[in-house]
């Protein structure tokens, strides 16, 4: 994503900022949940050095951009070189994944996002990922939208009951998933048709970017390679309904 996509999504689709060195600051310590900090290039108080002391202990993307650019993000050109973007919910810990199949009593069933950046795709697949039984959904931290209010919006309610976790790296989070009993399945057109595919048992689903799909590095991490079959004069779905497509194919598997 390049970093004028990225601060225009966060202008349009993250209403939960805030502006201004002392609310930023009063944000960190109260425990919101910061997703990214943005900073004025070049700018150093003792505020600032505190800011990024609660930033780094909270390991927030920090990046460091002209002042220009954040008076483009500012809502109240008051910004004071300083501008957080927080999250409108909190995010879950992995073992809440894994709590929430346990009493189910149901093997462990993940949706693995890579990368994906429309938050209207992100809260249809929170949804998807509640009613299709999945036990949770995992986001990187880079590259990619977080829980925007946009995303609570389009869940509709699901965030409630689902639980989204954010992580660093996501094949280090597939090869440690792997560790625990997980088989995962990529999705990509020029894999094996998923009425082939053995995808029961614990198993996680990778669903990549909405123009590039599913990194190399990630897809070198999963056990499969499934595809959608396509009947249309157009060769691919959004990532939302690919994404329902295949977790319903994991369903009619799992009720055999």
């Amino acid at each position: 994503m390049s970093e004028e996509l990225e601060l225009k999504n966060e202008k349009t689709e993250n209403e939960n900022h805030i502006e201004g060195r002392n609310a930023v600051l009063e944000a960190y310590r109260s425990g919101k949940t910061v997703d990214k900090l943005y900073i004025q290039d070049g700018l150093r108080d003792s505020v600032i050095a505190s800011i990024l002391r609660e930033a780094k202990k909270k390991d927030t993307i920090i990046s460091f951009i002209s002042k220009q650019k954040l008076d483009q993000m500012s809502d109240t050109g008051k910004h004071q070189g300083v501008i957080a973007m927080c999250s409108s919910y909190e995010y879950s810990e992995m073992e809440d994944i894994f709590a929430l199949a346990e009493n189910k009593g149901e093997d462990p069933f993940v949706i693995i996002l890579d990368e994906l950046e429309d938050p209207h795709n992100l809260g249809a697949i929170i949804r998807t990922a509640n009613l299709c039984g999945a036990h949770g959904v995992i986001i990187p931290k880079r590259r990619a939208v977080g829980l925007t209010s946009t995303v609570v919006k389009a869940s509709a309610g699901a965030l409630n009951y689902t639980p989204v976790v954010k992580v660093t790296n996501i094949s280090k989070t597939i090869e440690e998933l792997k560790e625990r009993g997980l088989w995962f399945a990529c999705a990509d057109m020029g894999g094996e048709v998923m009425y082939k595919a053995n995808l029961t048992g614990p198993i996680g689903l990778v669903i990549g970017n909405e123009g590039s799909g599913v990194s190399r590095l990630v897809k070198e991490k999963c056990d499969y390679i499934v595809s959608i079959p396509m009947k249309g004069d157009i060769d691919s779905l959004n990532a939302s309904v690919a994404c329902g497509v295949l977790a319903y194919e994991i369903v009619r598997q799992r009720m055999k």
